[in-house]
């Protein structure tokens, strides 16, 4: 079974951003907030590539807001 590794990122990222609950559950723990948000317990190794795509795309969203906010200072 292969999943489209950036497709299932972009969705779960997405997810995360529209429920503060999750995000932070997220933020805590993100290897059993992502299994609660695929409905499966899956080993680390196949998780953690997705832990750590989601944090940098996070990342990358907040750095975004945070520019855009400093565009608008201007």
């Amino acid at each position: 079974m292969s999943i489209d590794l950036k497709a299932k990122i972009e969705e779960l990222v997405s997810k995360l951003q529209k429920d503060p609950a999750l995000l932070q559950s997220f933020q805590r723990d993100p290897v059993k907030a992502l299994e609660t948000l695929v409905g499966v317990d899956l080993p680390d190794e196949q998780i953690q590539p997705l832990v750590t795509g989601i944090k940098a795309k996070l990342a990358a969203s907040d750095l975004g807001g945070a520019l855009e906010g400093l565009k608008n200072l201007f």
